[in-house]
């Protein structure tokens, strides 16, 4: 795998963490109410649980390879197209109206991070077409396991870094507010990041 194509999806990775959505929501609960070990422990999960389905994804993108490179073409267009979709949703957005106002209380200990942040990720349909979509653009006939295995570390370990340092952040700063304040930037850059990975596709 180049540096330039490895690079690409950190920056998609990274900006699809950042953006404020139900996982954020999740990590920030339970940490509030449950208090820094749970909050990892959601965020590790949840982490695990992306990294499998990347797994699977990348798994399945490589057997059609194999059996029909035909297929693979079609699934690499129509991957294509659901990334502009993206795209224009994320550019038409005024940034995340999700509430992550949590009143701080004692610690909760029936919060179970563990549980919740695999399930969270493991039982969200939209988290298997997005990978299937976005690996489409960056397996190729030619792809190693190593090419393989480095996508989908790189999936699952940015997502746990991301939302340890959340964790982090909510028990040592208010970095959850400038968050949100720029969630509107957040989805800018995302949107314009996944159009010119759907354009590569027409170019190339």
């Amino acid at each position: 795998m180049s540096l330039e194509l490895w690079l690409s999806l950190v920056v998609i990775c990274v900006l699809g963490a950042l953006s404020p959505g139900p996982s954020l929501a999740l990590v920030v609960r339970n940490t509030m109410l449950g208090g820094h070990k749970p909050g990892l422990a959601t965020a590790i999960s949840h982490g695990f649980g992306v990294g499998l389905y990347a797994a699977i994804a990348v798994t399945g993108i490589g057997l059609v390879i194999v059996q029909s490179p035909i297929v693979f073409q079609i699934i690499q267009y129509t991957g294509a197209a659901f990334l502009l979709y993206l795209a224009f949703n994320a550019l038409k957005s005024n940034g995340s109206n999700i509430d992550l106002d949590v009143v701080k209380g004692q610690n909760d200990k029936r919060i179970n991070g563990w549980r919740d942040g695999f399930l969270l990720a493991f039982l969200n349909p939209k988290l298997a077409i997005f990978f299937l979509a976005l690996f489409s653009q960056f397996v190729d006939v030619n792809a190693s396991l190593t090419h393989k295995l480095i996508m989908i570390f790189t999936v699952g370990g940015l997502d746990t870094l991301w939302y340890c340092l959340v964790v982090f952040g909510l028990t040592r700063g208010p970095v959850l507010e400038k968050l949100k304040a720029n969630s509107h930037i957040i989805d800018k850059i995302t949107g314009i990041v996944l159009l010119l990975l759907a354009v590569r596709v027409v170019i190339n």
